[in-house]
């Protein structure tokens, strides 16, 4: 008869925890809500979990709220003359947390932490999409030399999509490579009522939207910051051609940024400027269509948030993209990215297919209940931590790697 373990000791101690440190630049947007949602899930899992960051943005109030200890962090979003200030204060910050591990989000924190640490100490960088591609000219060709190089200094690069994976692998990048693919909060973002028309109704009256927009017409929404990236200023090109084969419909977009006064100037009629919002669940919900017409992504969090919702998506066939859609959806839900044209005709057809929506939006609804828990994606994360420093990890984190 084999021999039975020996019962658990309640007397054990517990798995010693350890100290994680994000350094993060930007504050605000998908990569704000990338590190909230880490921070909370480390927080409960016992982790000790600090954030050094600039001011600004909803960073700060968010990271603390989940539990991690908030740290300043001096750094501009670009970079620029004060990057040796830059390295030198996340030198500091990292000297005062003595963190078992760092994280490093974004190009800029990515370039600060690992300058500051050259390897002394484990180390995450997550591109969050690649700076190359947000700068062109010699900038780009600067911060492509800079991420071949800086590769060495992280143990892992942590990339959201396989095709951000890709394109690091293809722009020559040498790197220890995972995997972890985006997720949401599916309990937060998800259809207030089971009707799709009747939770579309409902949504629209909780938004300060103007008249002309609660009639019938279709609506579609583009949620993310009014900045290049985000490709806002190809949708406001596309929508006349829009309005000749749907004329009721409509366009909201919500966020600010930069962009927003050029925006507004470029805006055809149709077109609603909604401002950033605290919760943007009412917005999708509102929405027949949401849109994301992106120059460039790792894996963007809006179409995700969206279909968890229940709404349909269109989106530019950028990194991350066609790996966020439903099967069998890219044909009609890829654009390719900065071309205006294609997108009208895509939203046009689409706009004008009501029972289509629905149909497409509902695979969404369970594609993303299937693919993108946020769960799945922090304890992925976590056990990603526990490897790089050869701790166990615990049994129900699941680890999503190449």
């Amino acid at each position: 008869m084999p021999t039975q373990p020996p019962p658990p000791s309640h007397d054990a101690p517990p798995t010693p925890s350890f100290t994680v440190l994000h350094l993060v630049q930007p504050v605000d947007g998908g990569v704000a809500r990338v590190v909230i949602d880490l921070v909370r899930a480390q927080a409960a899992a016992g982790l000790r979990v600090l954030v050094g960051c600039p001011r600004g943005g909803n960073l700060a109030d968010g990271a603390r709220a989940a539990g991690a200890e908030v740290l300043p962090w001096r750094a501009g979003r670009s970079p620029g003359p004060a990057l040796p200030a830059e390295v030198a204060g996340a030198a500091r910050l990292i000297r005062r947390a003595r963190p078992d591990l760092l994280h490093a989000h974004s190009a800029k924190a990515g370039l600060a932490g690992r300058i500051a640490v050259r390897g002394a100490l484990p180390t995450v960088f997550q591109p969050h999409a690649w700076s190359f591609d947000a700068v062109g000219g010699a900038t780009g060709a600067l911060a492509l030399r800079w991420e071949r190089f800086g590769a060495r200094w992280a143990d892992r690069v942590l990339c959201v999509s396989e095709s951000e994976r890709r394109a690091g692998e293809t722009e020559g990048i040498t790197a220890h490579w995972t995997v972890i693919r985006n997720g949401v909060d599916l309990g937060h973002f998800r259809p207030g009522h089971p009707d799709p028309d009747q939770d579309r109704a409902a949504a629209r009256t909780e938004l300060p939207l103007p008249a002309a927009f609660r009639g019938e017409g279709p609506l579609a929404v583009c949620v993310g910051r009014l900045c290049p990236q985000k490709g806002q200023d190809i949708l406001l090109r596309a929508w006349p051609e829009v309005l000749a084969t749907v004329p009721d419909a409509r366009l909201a977009l919500v966020g600010d940024g930069p962009d927003t006064e050029r925006l507004r100037r470029a805006a055809p009629p149709g077109v609603f400027f909604a401002g950033a919002a605290a919760d943007i669940r009412p917005w999708l919900r509102a929405a027949d269509l949401v849109v994301l017409p992106s120059r460039w992504e790792g894996m963007a969090l809006a179409p995700l948030e969206a279909m968890a919702c229940g709404r349909p998506v269109l989106v530019s066939d950028v990194s991350g993209a066609r790996e966020s859609l439903p099967s069998g959806q890219g044909r009609l839900c890829l654009v390719p990215p900065e071309d205006p044209t294609a997108l009208a005709k895509a939203l046009g057809r689409l706009l004008a297919a009501p029972r289509l929506l629905t149909e497409l939006g509902e695979q969404a609804h369970r594609h993303a209940r299937t693919e993108f828990d946020v769960r799945r994606t922090t304890d992925a994360v976590t056990g990603l931590y526990h490897e790089l420093l050869g701790r166990p990890r615990p049994m129900n984190q699941e680890r999503i790697s190449r």
